[in-house]
């Protein structure tokens, strides 16, 4: 597991050790940042006078989106893009924040898409307290996701514009996948709106208007992706169902067509069978014109009973 600590004050940006944020008691604003799925620092969370709930909260195994006040802190639970797409089983991976005046603790088991970016804007000097920093992340995460949950609109647009028989196959697993990540994405989407709505009502000295209001944006940006996944989900289901539906109408006209032939060639196989019978007595056997009169009678029986189908209008359909 990796450790980070950044200090904020009189305007400077500072590295810190993690041994030295967890005992900084001075001015300005302290970020302490573990990373990784060990837990030889997690000693680090408990020297810090963090409730036991929020320790447990900050290392727990699964998580979900959340947001509650303990004491004159809030524990802060978000999911976002992994920065390894092949981090975890879940879709978006999990970053826990105890934030309280002066100081932000966060945990990330997995490393976070968004990290790095809001990392650079506190050492630029645009993050100067938690309510920032909460904020910040927040607004980064739905900013990256936002694409990303317009991009499968765009695909099943893509999907109904090539909606045709010949394309059955190919679109129901297309379809099928783009169903599924919707629903990997609105699992945590949703419960990421609630919890920055949350976050934007709580009595904190440390949460300024202005930082309210870019967690309220952030939370309006999590309940339009959450939706525009619902109507993504509902639009697939509609698609699978009409290519079922198409699968069927293929199919029954390529059963249909086989019957026909076969329909046509039940009469011909039942003479052709009848007259090659090895017995004694068969009608013309002798005859040098019997061949052809037979040939000649069967078409006649199968142009018959295609002029039949046409008249049904069986072909047609």
């Amino acid at each position: 597991m990796s450790c980070a600590a950044i200090l904020v004050a009189d305007g400077k940006v500072s590295l810190l050790t993690p041994e030295q944020a967890a005992v900084y008691e001075g001015s300005g604003f302290v970020w302490i940042h573990l990373e990784g799925t060990e837990h030889e620092d997690l000693a680090i969370l408990g020297s810090q006078g963090i409730p036991d709930i929020a320790v447990n909260a900050l290392v727990a195994t699964e998580t979900r989106p959340r947001c509650d006040r303990i004491e004159d802190g809030a524990l802060v639970n978000l999911r976002g893009p992994a920065a390894d797409e092949s981090a975890g089983s879940d879709r978006l991976v999990s970053i826990r924040l105890w934030a309280r005046h002066g100081k932000v603790n966060s945990v990330t088991r997995f490393p976070l898409a968004v990290t790095a970016q809001v990392t650079a804007q506190m050492e630029a000097g645009q993050i100067l307290d938690p309510g920032d920093l909460v904020a910040a992340f927040a607004r980064a995460i739905s900013k990256q996701l936002d694409p990303q949950v317009a991009d499968l609109g765009d695909q099943l647009d893509d999907c109904e514009s090539s909606m045709e028989a010949g394309n059955v196959y190919r679109l129901r697993s297309t379809i099928a996948e783009i169903r599924s990540e919707a629903i990997a994405f609105r699992r945590f989407v949703a419960p990421d709106r609630d919890a920055l709505q949350t976050l934007a009502g709580l009595d904190m000295d440390w949460l300024a208007e202005e930082d309210r209001l870019h967690i309220r944006e952030a939370a309006d940006r999590f309940a339009r992706m959450a939706e525009e996944l619902e109507a993504v989900r509902e639009r697939a289901a509609l698609l699978h169902e009409q290519l079922t539906d198409l699968r069927g109408e293929l199919m029954e006209s390529r059963s249909l067509l086989i019957s026909i032939v076969a329909f046509i060639f039940l009469p011909l196989t039942f003479i052709t069978g009848l007259l090659g019978m090895n017995v004694k007595g068969i009608p013309f056997a002798e005859a040098p014109w019997a061949f052809w009169g037979v040939v000649g009678f069967c078409f006649v029986i199968g142009a018959g009973v295609l002029a039949w189908f046409l008249a049904r209008h069986w072909l047609r359909h």
